[in-house]
Order: C-alpha cells, then sequence, then structure tokens
C-alpha cells in the first residue's frame, strides 16, 4: 500500500534491506534519482527485483514544469502552451510519446494527467497549478485530458488523474500548507464534472491535501477523509480505479500529522495507495502503523493494489538506446511545433 521515494540515484546496501523487509507497493521517482537514463533504467529494474510482487513505477511526467525525465532528455511542451496551441491532436501526440519515454526506463504509472483547469481569473494565484492545466474550462479539459490519456495507455503506460475533487480554486499550494476550498457542493459539480468523464477512463485516481467544508465544517485534508474518499469518489461518483493520496510528507500534511497518524487515517478514509516521496524512515513508521491496523481496515486496499499489478508490465532487461534518443526527439519535435503556433 506505501509507494516510496528514494534519496538517491543509486541503491545503498541499507536501503536494499529496507526494502526487502517493507515490500512496498512501489517506488515514485525524482530528479535527484536521475544522473542519465542508462543509469536510470537500471535502478528501476532493482527495485522491481527486490520486490516480491508486480509493482508500481511512477513519476510526475505531465510536460513543462513538471516533467522529471526532461533531467535526462527533452521537455515535453506544457499543459498551458498546449491549451494555446488549440490542436485537439496534439494532446494525443503528446500522451504517445511520454507512454514511450516511460515505458523505455521503466515506468508504468504517470502520476498525470491534471484534471484542474486555469479559468483566466484565477491567473496569478500560487496554488500549484500555473502552467500545469489542459484548458480553462471543464469542457476543454474533458477532450484534451482524455485524448492525452488515451495515446499514453495505447503505450502500455497507466494514467492517474489529479488532484481530486478540484485544486483550481485553492489559494495555497498544498506543498507548504493546507489550502481551503469554500466552495459549495453545487460550485464543485464544475470541477467534479471532469472526474465523472475522463477521470473514470484514469486507471487511478489522486486525492489532495485541501479542505473543502462542504464536506465537513472540520473536515481536514480531502486525502483523509472518508466523505470524499469512499463517498464522494467510490460511492457518488462510481470509481473503480485505484485510490492513491498525494505526498503525505507535503506541508499540508506534515504540518498537521505525524505519518503513522497520516497513514491510519488515510486507510480509513478509503485510500489504497500512500505516497510517501522522501524520506525512508517515513516508510517503516507507516508501515508499521499499517501493520497494527486491524485486517479489516486495510485487506480492500491490498486487494485493489494486487489486482491492479496484475496489469503492469516489468522493466525490461535491456536499456534501449536508440529509441531512448528517438523518442526524446519526437517529443522536442512536438514540443517546437505547439511553441510556432
Amino acid at each position: 500500500m506505501i509507494v516510496m521515494g528514494l534519496p538517491g540515484p543509486d541503491l545503498t546496501d541499507g536501503l536494499r534491506d529496507l526494502i526487502r523487509r517493507v515490500q512496498p507497493g512501489g517506488f515514485i521517482f525524482f530528479t535527484r534519482n536521475m544522473a542519465e537514463a542508462s543509469q536510470f533504467h537500471g535502478l528501476v529494474k532493482e527495485c522491481a527485483e527486490l520486490v516480491r510482487h508486480p509493482t508500481i513505477m511512477t513519476v510526475d511526467q505531465e510536460g513543462g514544469r513538471v516533467a522529471r525525465l526532461a533531467v535526462m532528455g527533452e521537455r515535453p511542451a506544457s499543459g498551458e502552451e498546449l491549451a494555446r496551441a488549440g490542436k485537439e491532436e496534439w494532446f494525443y501526440e503528446h500522451g504517445q510519446w511520454t507512454g514511450k519515454v516511460m515505458k523505455l526506463v521503466g515506468l508504468n504509472l504517470n502520476l498525470a494527467p491534471v484534471l484542474d483547469y486555469a479559468p483566466r481569473a484565477r491567473a496569478g494565484v500560487d496554488n500549484s497549478l500555473a502552467g500545469r492545466c489542459f484548458g480553462e474550462n471543464p469542457k476543454e479539459v474533458i477532450r484534451r485530458a482524455g485524448e492525452f490519456l488515451r495515446g499514453m495507455q495505447e503505450e502500455g503506460v497507466k494514467g492517474t488523474g489529479k488532484h481530486f475533487p478540484g485544486y483550481t480554486f485553492c489559494g495555497l499550494d498544498p506543498h507548504g500548507d493546507l489550502p481551503l476550498v469554500d466552495r459549495t457542493r453545487a460550485e464543485m459539480e464544475e470541477e467534479l464534472s471532469v472526474f465523472r468523464e475522463v477521470g473514470q477512463r484514469c486507471d487511478s485516481i489522486m486525492v489532495g491535501h485541501a479542505q473543502f467544508p462542504a464536506w465537513g465544517k472540520s473536515s481536514g485534508p480531502a486525502s483523509l477523509n472518508r466523505e470524499i474518499v469512499t463517498g464522494l469518489l467510490k460511492e457518488t461518483l462510481g470509481y473503480r480505479g485505484l485510490v492513491m493520496t498525494d505526498d503525505l510528507e507535503m506541508g499540508a500534511i506534515a504540518n498537521r500529522y505525524g505519518s503513522a497518524e497520516a497513514s491510519r487515517q488515510a486507510v480509513r478514509a478509503g485510500e489504497e495507495i500512500l505516497l510517501i516521496c522522501h524520506n525512508p524512515a517515513c516508510v517503516e513508521i507507516a508501515r508499521d502503523a499499517l501493520a497494527e491496523m486491524p485486517e479489516k481496515d486495510w485487506a480492500g486496499a491490498v486487494e485493489s493494489v494486487e489486482k491492479f499489478g496484475r496489469t503492469l508490465f516489468k522493466p525490461s532487461e535491456v536499456f534501449d538506446a536508440k529509441g531512448w534518443r528517438e523518442a526524446n526527439e519526437a517529443t522536442k519535435v512536438l514540443r517546437e511545433k505547439v511553441k510556432g503556433v
């Protein structure tokens, strides 16, 4: 149930022991793990070999400023740049090349697409979304994110819709502290319409760290709120894919809860994957907290993760350097087309 981050580009003996002991559901990678593409492919492959079950290998590869693999290759166009160009077929092409590049280094799940939207009236608000959205309104995002998702899934890479139930009207960046989204349930139907449409085609949904008083005045972060995770996402919207938290080490969570309490609350809310992106010590704390919970609290989540795992591909045995160069060149060509409009 834990997807963990690693501190650097190589595994130490201590990290190998931790991975063998904890047996995480997967790994999330950042630029700190990437020296060059063949090295990174080797790291992903070694991580997979240390775990006894199919393993989630994930990264944030949206495009623009949130494109971890760009440190080793080309930076894809951002959601905002694609939206400005306005050519629907380029969203599909963006998904295709994103999937190809990810698969070449062994990554099977992208933490994308962003399903939030960017109204012009919200321009300049520092809520983490700058440059990342596929449109100014839900209808644009539904069409475009759906095409991106289709292109990526056709390459075998799964997609994650984020940030449920919607960061569009956040006033703060949850990396730093807990945003408040003071929208009524009726008003939230705008944000939820994207998750109702394209979200249902996503292989997983990430629940964000914002507070929504419409689901309880003292409701806390959505990611830890059972009324939102289970009641709204699973029961009202009928979502049947994998459900995960955003990083539990973000300020919105870490400023209020320790790793153990955050993990317990997330599982009770109905989360199936806990993202712990930075500190390996927090991974052990979370694992111990889960182990102390009654089996009935986590058995359904484990079943969901196992089901998801059966659909994942493993990293290739050998890194395809030629394929990597070609996929990155195509990424560059698309980026230049987009910027040239």
